[in-house]
């Protein structure tokens, strides 16, 4: 039997970009949430909450999988359905247009209801396995970053690994940063790490940066880069570094005026 369907707004700048929930139920939040932003990923989405059930179970921890499809033309919302019927803690919304990667992570991030957030990709690149390490390093720091320098020759193709690390030395020359793989979006922060951010097209793809400039604190570890089994890669030389150019002018931009305050003390209206 199918779980009841409502219609609510993603917040996005786009007011097409609309969603569909199936699995949305009202509990006590969980400690974890891993979201998922999915597209054309209907041979991969079984094999990876099968991964993720393996991954996190031992923990013991309670946990929430909130998977967001961006408009798919395969299968992907079907199954999406039926994998949250069968599990309430698979928690799946599909946006009315494509908005792209931000826009259904960024859906993904605000329906998360975890203490932790972790983002992933839904083509099992991303290993479960490595969740436990990404848990231990949260003890010392807000937002922690995958990094697949050392892995990706036996994850990906000879183009994507060169597309990759250029669009990496681009991105840290222009805005400052030092984080070794920006392109990976394996990342595990606390949800306060979000309050204050405001959605803009591109911004997966800088939140470490995002979260530094709000007084955050970042590191990164290396994590494993399987190759991907089924589906198609979404990203090539043009996605990862001419389309997202704009973005980082304007993150750089945000780095040199952006102003954070604290107030000291408050008094009155009581």
């Amino acid at each position: 039997m199918e779980p009841p369907v409502e219609n609510w707004v993603v917040e996005t700048p786009d007011e097409n970009c609309r969603s569909h929930g199936a699995g949305f139920v009202n509990e006590t939040p969980p400690e974890l949430s891993l979201v998922i932003p999915c597209y054309n990923e209907q041979d991969n989405l079984r094999a990876l909450l099968a991964a993720i059930r393996a991954a996190v179970e031992p923990l013991q921890l309670a946990y929430e999988v909130v998977i967001t499809d961006d408009c798919s033309q395969d299968k992907s919302w079907e199954i999406l359905k039926e994998l949250a019927a069968a599990d309430r803690r698979v928690r799946a919304q599909k946006l009315a247009v494509n908005c792209g990667e931000s826009a259904a992570s960024w859906a993904g991030m605000k329906a998360a209801r975890g203490k932790y957030i972790v983002t992933l990709d839904a083509d099992l690149q991303n290993d479960p396995k490595d969740l436990p390490k990404f848990l231990e390093a949260l003890e010392k720091y807000d937002c922690v970053c995958g990094t697949r320098v050392k892995a990706r020759g036996a994850g990906d193709n000879l183009v994507k690994v060169a597309s990759s690390r250029l669009a990496n030395w681009v991105r840290n020359k222009l805005s400052g940063e030092q984080i070794a793989d920006a392109g990976c979006t394996y990342r595990a922060f606390k949800r306060e790490c979000i309050g204050n951010l405001k959605f803009f097209k591109g911004m997966h793809r800088f939140l470490p940066t995002l979260f530094k400039m709000e007084g955050h604190t970042v590191t990164e570890i290396e994590v494993t880069n399987n190759p991907r089994l089924a589906g198609q890669s979404h990203y090539g030389v043009w996605n990862r570094l001419f389309a997202s150019f704009y973005d980082l002018l304007a993150v750089r931009w945000m780095k040199r005026r952006m102003f954070r305050y604290e107030v000291a003390e408050r008094t009155g209206g009581e």
